[in-house]
C-alpha cells in the first residue's frame, strides 16, 4: 500500500550521519537522502568510493551536504589530522547507501583498502546497510553469507539492514535488489538513532475509522485517515516497543518496526481484534475513531431508490464503547490505557472539559484531546495539536506540529507511566509534582 509515511526524524536533529556511497546505479538517489537528513537537522559527512563517483558527482553531494566529500584515503590535508579516524569517531551513524555486493563482501572480510572501508572498520557507531544490486547477485549465497556475517556483529555496535525492494531493476531484470526510497531510508536511520526507552514494552494501538455497513455497497463512517494512530505506532516501534497495530479501513503502509498488524472494518471486528491482543499488553492506545452507531440491520445487495420508498430511513443502534470496556475490565492498572477524544469544540475550555469527562467515565490513565474541526489539524491533516490529560490531574498542551512530532512528544510523556506499569507499579504525581509509585498486589 502507498500513502502517508510518518516523518520520524526527531532523533536525527543534532546528530552526525556519515553517508557512505558505493558504486551502484542507485547512487543517483543519494543527493535526496542527504537533503532529507539535513532537513531533519543532521550533519551529513559524505564518503564516496571511487566507483561511486562514476554515478553521482562529488560536487553534487558536497553542495547538498555543505561539507567537503571524503574520497581519498591518502588525502594529504585530511591525513595530517588522520581524517579517516576523525570521520569514524564523529559518526553517530554510518549509513551505507547503496551497499553493493562488493562493499558488503569487503566489509565482511574486514578490509580497509579505501577511505570508506577504513571508516567502517574504525567506527564505533551503529552501521545501517541499504543493499542495492542485481537480483541474481542479491540471491547469491555468497552475498547472503557475507550479509549474515555483518548482521551477526554486535560489537562495537550493531550492523542492521533495510531493503532491498522488489521491482524493475536498471539492468532490465525484475526482482529483489532495488534500493528502497530515500524517505524510508531516512526513517530507518531515525529509528536506529531513536532512544530505546520503550524497549520491552508491549503496546497495542488502534487507528483509523470504522465503517458500519448499510448494505453491501454503502456504509456509515467518518473522515479519520489513521495518520495520528499510525504515527503513534511508528514512534513506539522506533523507540523499542513491540507494537501491535489494529487498523480500520485506511490506505497506509505498515510503519517500520511494527510487529503485527490486524486490518478490520467495523467496530465489532475491532472489538474482536482487541480481545485477542489486549491481554498481554502493557499499554493500549485507542487512537481509532470508532463509529458510535451502526445500522440495526444490513440490507442484502444494494439498496435502490427505484425499489425503495422515497422516505427510506436507516435505523441505528449503538456500537459497544471499546475504550470503556477495556477500562472496566482491566485490573491492577494493567494495561495502561490511553484514549483519544476527537472533539469539535467551540473553545479550548470546552474541549478540555469534555475530554476530562471521558477520562473519568472510561477509566483511562490518559486522554488525548484534539479539535478535529480546527483548520489544518483535523481528520486527514498531516499536523495536529493536542491537550494531554492525566488521571492525576496533570495537563499538558502540545502545540501544532506534524503528527509524528506530536506522537514523539506524547510517548515522552507516557514513558515513565508505561515503564512503571510494566514493572508492576503505577506512577502518579504527588501534590508537589514529584513522582511516586503505587504498587499493586
Amino acid at each position: 500500500m502507498s500513502g502517508f509515511v510518518p516523518n520520524l526524524t526527531a532523533s536525527l536533529a543534532g546528530r552526525t550521519v556519515v553517508l557512505g556511497v558505493t558504486g551502484g546505479i542507485a547512487a543517483y538517489k543519494t543527493p535526496e537522502i542527504v537533503r532529507l537528513l539535513v532537513k531533519a537537522g543532521a550533519t551529513v559527512q559524505v564518503v564516496m568510493t571511487s566507483a561511486a563517483a562514476q554515478f553521482v558527482t562529488p560536487l553534487t553531494l558536497q553542495t547538498v551536504s555543505g561539507r567537503k566529500v571524503g574520497r581519498a584515503l591518502f588525502d594529504l590535508t585530511d591525513e595530517s589530522e588522520i581524517g579517516h579516524i576523525r570521520t569514524a569517531d564523529q559518526a553517530d551513524l554510518l549509513l551505507i547507501a547503496p551497499a553493493t555486493a562488493d562493499f558488503i563482501a569487503r566489509m565482511a572480510a574486514g578490509m580497509a583498502d579505501d577511505l570508506l572501508s577504513t571508516v567502517a572498520l574504525a567506527t564505533r557507531a551503529p552501521v545501517l546497510l541499504v543493499p542495492a544490486m542485481n537480483v541474481n547477485m542479491w540471491e547469491n549465497p555468497l552475498v547472503q553469507a557475507n550479509l549474515a556475517t555483518l548482521l551477526s556483529r554486535t560489537a562495537p555496535a550493531p550492523v542492521t539492514t533495510v531493503g532491498p525492494d522488489r521491482g524493475p531493476l536498471a539492468c532490465g531484470w525484475v526482482g529483489t535488489g532495488r534500493m528502497i526510497d530515500p524517505e524510508l531510508i531516512v526513517a530507518e536511520a531515525a529509528r536506529v538513532l531513536a532512544p530505546g526507552d520503550l524497549q520491552g514494552l508491549s503496546v497495542v494501538v488502534t487507528a483509523g475509522p470504522t465503517f458500519e455497513a448499510i448494505d453491501d455497497v454503502r456504509f456509515i463512517g467518518n473522515r479519520s485517515s489513521g495518520k495520528m494512530g499510525f504515527a503513534v505506532a511508528a514512534v513506539a516501534a522506533a523507540r523499542g516497543a513491540a507494537v501491535t497495530l489494529i487498523a480500520g479501513p485506511v490506505n497506509l503502509p505498515t510503519p517500520a518496526g511494527v510487529a503485527a498488524r490486524h486490518d478490520v472494518e467495523s467496530a465489532e471486528q475491532m472489538a474482536r481484534a482487541l480481545r485477542t491482543t489486549v491481554g498481554e499488553a502493557d499499554v493500549v492506545v485507542m487512537a481509532a475513531a470508532v463509529a458510535d452507531f451502526r445500522p440495526t440491520t444490513r440490507a442484502a445487495g444494494k439498496l435502490s431508490r427505484r425499489l425503495q420508498p422515497a422516505d427510506l430511513s436507516v435505523s441505528l443502534i449503538a456500537n459497544p464503547d471499546l475504550l470503556a470496556e477495556i477500562g472496566q475490565a482491566r485490573r491492577g492498572g494493567r494495561p495502561m490505557l490511553v484514549g483519544f477524544a476527537a472533539e469539535t469544540a467551540a473553545d479550548a475550555a470546552g474541549l478540555v472539559a469534555r475530554a476530562q469527562s471521558k477520562l473519568r467515565e472510561k477509566r483511562c490513565d490518559v486522554m488525548v484531546a484534539n479539535d478535529v474541526s480546527a483548520p489544518g489539524i483535523g481528520f486527514g491533516a498531516d499536523d495536529n495539536a493536542v491537550t494531554v490529560l492525566f488521571a492525576d490531574g496533570r495537563q499538558e498542551s502540545i502545540a501544532r506540529a506534524p503528527k509524528a512530532a506530536i506522537a514523539d512528544r506524547l510517548w515522552s510523556l507516557l514513558q515513565p507511566l508505561a515503564n512503571a506499569v510494566r514493572a508492576g507499579g503505577h506512577e502518579t504525581s504527588g501534590p508537589s509534582g514529584s513522582v511516586k509509585r503505587q504498587t499493586h498486589a
